[in-house]
This record gives structure tokens, sequence and C-alpha cells, in this order.
């Protein structure tokens, strides 16, 4: 009889909630008594993880912003480090935010518990030398993107790329009829539809929002028939988001969560950089990227980055497929004309949805299935070195 297999998982955001969901899915296929446990979101609760603390304790933009949290952060990850000590899992999965998720592994796996970290930290862009630090701290890498290998296999870490979950999910084609009347939405075929999509946490909304509502009445001067939908994460965004619109006297249609139908039901986007990027571009919608920080973090981080380009279908095409407006480049002017320029250039040029279709093509993999084999072949590895190992003893 097989013990049962007990799994820890660790997100930190929305889009590591998506990838963990997925990825506990599939191995509950293969492993149908698994037991899962650590810190996710609604999506991997509902696949049957049991969260220590909720998911979003661990959210926080910006390297600065984060020394207000840091003893709670600290705190949390000392217990389950504690935790794993008193019952060690079968493996310990770290998914996206590093530096919460790698110290963790790294002394896990120093107590001999077999430690994975699923999206490659992006040692390709900056802070490079933290390639040394991953190979102490996981036995295998899950990568995203294929441009991420070369450099697991220079330090010869395992690494398997699995594509992109959203890339699985997310249909070649998106139909924005359809996804209109998902929303219970009306809207006229004069009307130009932007999705504008600030962010899931507090702090993006904040330092967003009011940036984007200042965009939204500049468009609606020059589109007098625009309409905007805006998608909340949660209650606290709507109020949030509601609060921002009253203030700068600018309407929306805020739809509660559905941000990619929102995206799907769209012409064109506004959105902060991050998973969103890839998603706008996954359901075949022009897009302008904006983010803005805390001054000091932007200075350190700008110091850092290695590569021309922030968002992930630039990074993905080697090329300024979509306009990044970042920092002080992120005013309203700035945005709104970028915005109405991509929503004409776009539909106009067949050559830049051909090179989205392809960027789709390339990540659709199967990620969850992918991952979950990489895993239990890994695992299995080990335990055959073991077996070996102790019958040369």
């Amino acid at each position: 009889m097989t013990s049962t297999k007990r799994y820890v998982l660790v997100a930190g955001e929305a889009s590591g909630d998506i990838l963990g969901a997925n990825l506990i899915a599939h191995l509950k296929k293969l492993q149908p008594d698994a037991v899962f446990e650590g810190i996710g979101g609604p999506l991997m609760e509902a696949q049957g993880l049991t969260s220590m603390v909720p998911m979003d304790r661990l959210s926080v933009m910006g390297l600065v912003e984060v020394l207000g949290r840091l003893r709670e952060l600290l705190g949390i990850r000392k217990r389950l480090y504690l935790s794993c000590l008193d019952n060690p899992p079968t493996a310990f999965i770290g998914i996206d935010s590093p530096d919460f998720n790698m110290p963790l592994a790294k002394k896990l796996k120093l107590a001999g518990i077999p430690t994975v970290h699923y999206v490659s930290p992006s040692v390709w862009a900056w802070r490079q030398k933290r390639i040394f630090n991953i190979k102490k701290s996981v036995d295998l890498m899950l990568a995203l993107f294929p441009f991420e290998l070369p450099i697991y296999h220079e330090h010869n870490i395992p690494v398997e790329c699995v594509g992109h979950t959203l890339a699985d999910e997310i249909p070649l084609e998106s139909d924005a009829q359809e996804a209109r009347q998902t929303l219970g939405l009306d809207i006229p075929e004069s009307s130009p539809v932007f999705a504008i999509l600030p962010g899931s946490r507090e702090g993006e909304v904040a330092k967003l929002a009011p940036l984007f509502a200042e965009t939204m009445k500049i468009i609606k001067q020059q589109e007098p028939k625009a309409i905007f939908l805006m998608p909340a994460a949660n209650e606290k965004r709507r109020g949030q988001i509601q609060a921002v619109l009253l203030e700068a006297g600018v309407e929306a249609n805020i739809i509660d969560g559905q941000s990619r139908t929102v995206m799907a039901a769209s012409d064109a986007i506004l959105l902060a950089s991050g998973t969103a990027a890839l998603e706008a571009m996954l359901v075949k919608r022009p897009m302008v990227v904006s983010y803005k920080v805390n001054k000091l973090t932007y200075a350190i981080m700008s110091r850092m980055i290695k590569v021309p380009y922030v968002s992930l279908p630039n990074l993905l095409a080697n090329e300024p497929l979509v306009p990044e407006l970042l920092q002080d480049e992120a005013i309203p002017e700035n945005l709104a004309s970028n915005l109405l320029d991509v929503r004409r250039s776009f539909y106009a040029d067949q050559s830049i949805q051909d090179k989205y279709l392809d960027l789709h093509n390339m990540l659709r993999k199967n990620a969850g299935e992918q991952g979950a084999k990489a895993i239990i072949s890994m695992l299995e590895s080990s335990r055959l070195e073991k077996a070996g190992l102790e019958e040369k003893q």
C-alpha cells in the first residue's frame, strides 16, 4: 500500500492562484488521493487546497512597500517552515512570489524535502546572480516560456518548459459580441469599447486608477460614444474604483471579476503591467501597458533591469508589439493617444494579429499536465537515486 502524497504549495498572487489550481487539478488526476496544503487563493482552494492564511496577505507591491509588512511576512514564512519540518511533505511547490518562496525552499531543500518552483524568476532580465541561489533552493524549475531555459541549462539546474495555463484555457479566437452577451451588455455598434484594468491589488489601484480615470476623460472627449469596462477583483477593489471614478467625474461599467471576459468584450485595453498583458495578447486585443510605483522602487529597479521591455508580449516577441508607458511617461495624454492609436493600427494590420496568434500557439503546451508529470518524474528519479545510494551502502 502506497502512502498518501502530500504537497505544500504557496502562491501569493492571483496569477499564481490560476497556475496553482491547474497544477493541483492535474496532480489529482495522476495521484487521486493526494492532499494539498499551504497558501493559495479561491481557485486553489476550490481544487482542495487548505490555505493557512488568505493569499492576499502575501500580495505586496514594490521593494519599498514590502518593508511595512516585513514582520508579518517573515512570521508566515516561519510558520510554513516549522510546519513542513514537523510533517515533511512529498514536495514543496512555490508558485511565483520568489522573494517569499525561494528562501523557504532553500531551507526545506537543506532539510531533505524536495522543492519545486513554478514560474522562473526573471534572472534573464535582472539580478542574474540569483541563479546561484536558485540552484541551492530548487530541485526542479517549471518555466513558462522557452526563452527562459538557456540560463538553467548553463547552470545544470533541472528545468521543464510547461507553457502557460492561460494559453491552454483561452481559445485561439475570442468573439467580442459573445463576451458582451456573457456580461449582459447591450452596446451599440458605433460605440468603441475600452477595457480599463488598473490591477487587482490595493496598491496598484491606488496608483493607477486615478491616472486611468483621467485617461478615460480624455478619450471620452475625443470619442464621445466610448464605453468603458472595468473589472473589480473583489468587493474592496470595486469600492476603491467607484470612489476614484466619482472623484474624477467619469463613468464606467464596473464588472465583478471576469477580467478575461471584459478584455474579450473590448476593442482595446489599458492595463497594468503583469500577467494581464499576456491575457490581453491571448484574447487578441490591442493594448497599452502602463505602471507606476514608488519613485525609490523605480529608481532601484530601472538600474537593475537588463532587458528592453517589461511586458510579456514584447519579451516573447523580442520586439515592441505593444506600447509600454511607465513611470514619468505614464500621463493621461500619452496613455489616451497611444490607446486610440493602437486601436486603429491593430485592426488595420493583420501582421500584428498573426504575431499574437503565433505566440499563443507557442505557449499552448497543456501546462498543468506537463508540470504535474515533471514533478512526479522528478520525485521518482529522486526516489530511485536514493534507493541506489542506500543499496551501495
